[in-house]
């Protein structure tokens, strides 16, 4: 094949630090456009149009005018806090938005989007101390009802001073960073790597002078971790013949996990695929043997019912359109340490770039022919 991607490394320095400045920028489901910005920015030069919707999916099209169209997506939006209550005393109490876990919260640093800008505030907690010292013999846990933030306001009125006000939104300061042996750590991984992947594939198309014998719409979508809601509105406004979504899966080799129920999952040993009632077989079949041809490693797992992902929306919207799942293995997941190893998402990348290239239209996923 011309120009392999099967040997060598196929992203380099400048693609890395846009993953982090990518990471490090926040955007929080229902807020997504600081990170899409960057986004559009970055992947402009690789693609033939740009378009966003309402709620701000940004696609990215390749040969727009050909008929038969296939997307690459992925989402967006990371988990986040909304402001909900400001006590008279300065401090301020929130709401989930998203699946954000309560139980790492204490002590973490966040930033909180005002209306005058960025404000950074801790989650306060009471210090060892004061918990073992209290006549109640069981420690008090950490519930969304229990929780503030302190951002050294003496009052509400400071607080609102700042440009807080009920519903702004607030994430883990946390960002990027390197580990040992190719680990990468940073919040909302889940699923801005998913985001850079896809962006990945068109520069590399655009790079490597690829001809497609279809429109490529390149997705990134808003609101999935609140019930999917981007990839339902767009795909209802493309009505895509062919979908591959990529997005994150537990890897189930450290403590605590059960791989009974959680299948067996390794960070390193390339893109997870799945079986499941969403995804296609015959596409998943395709994209199994294009792997195997282009000696990329991947994994596979089971899903039941549905796959808790954009393949779900794309895969059921209008008379139903083809789709499979090509997930990342990642450690700890809806943390801010999140951890992904770069192998697989070059692999994942590899194995987009590599499947784009052996689809045609004449592709036949019928499953009665």
């Amino acid at each position: 094949m011309a120009k392999s991607l099967k040997k060598k490394s196929i992203l380099g320095e400048s693609s890395y630090a846009f993953l982090k400045n990518y990471i490090n920028t926040p955007s929080p489901t229902g807020f997504e456009s600081g990170g899409q910005k960057l986004w559009m920015n970055y992947i402009s030069p690789y693609v033939d149009e740009m378009f966003t919707d309402p709620y701000g999916t940004a696609v990215g099209v390749i040969n727009p005018k050909a008929t038969f169209k296939v997307v690459i997506e992925a989402h967006a939006d990371e988990i986040s806090w909304f402001v909900n209550y400001i006590s008279a005393d300065g401090l301020i109490y929130l709401k989930r938005n998203g699946g954000v876990d309560h139980q790492i919260a204490p002590s973490m640093r966040v930033i909180i989007q005002g209306k005058k800008g960025p404000v950074k505030a801790v989650f306060g907690w009471p210090a060892i101390h004061t918990r073992l010292s209290n006549n109640d013999s069981k420690e008090p846990q950490p519930k969304v009802d229990n929780l503030f933030l302190d951002c050294g306001a003496r009052n509400k009125k400071e607080v609102e001073a700042l440009g807080i006000h009920i519903g702004s939104v607030a994430t883990y300061a946390e960002g990027y960073d390197e580990l040992a042996n190719g680990f990468l750590i940073g919040r909302a991984f889940d699923n801005r790597v998913g985001g850079f992947m896809i962006a990945e594939v068109a520069r590399l198309l655009n790079q490597n002078k690829k001809k497609l014998p279809f429109a490529l719409y390149v997705v990134n979508a808003v609101q999935e971790e609140i019930g999917l809601r981007g990839a339902e509105m767009i795909a209802r406004r493309i009505k895509p013949d062919v979908a591959i979504i990529t997005d994150v899966t537990h890897d189930s080799t450290t403590p605590m996990i059960n791989k009974i129920i959680e299948g067996e999952c390794k960070c390193g040993a390339g893109p997870s695929l799945c079986y499941g009632p969403a995804v296609h077989n015959k596409l998943l079949d395709f994209v199994q043997n294009v792997g195997n041809k282009s000696k990329i490693p991947f994994q596979l797992r089971a899903i039941s019912r549905s796959t808790g992902t954009d393949t779900d929306s794309f895969a059921y919207a209008n008379d139903g359109c083809p789709s499979v799942l090509i997930s990342i293995p990642l450690r700890y997941m809806h943390t801010t340490v999140e951890m992904l190893h770069k192998d697989d998402i070059e692999n994942t990348v590899k194995l987009m770039y590599e499947s784009l290239l052996a689809l045609t239209p004449k592709t036949n996923l019928s499953y009665f022919s």
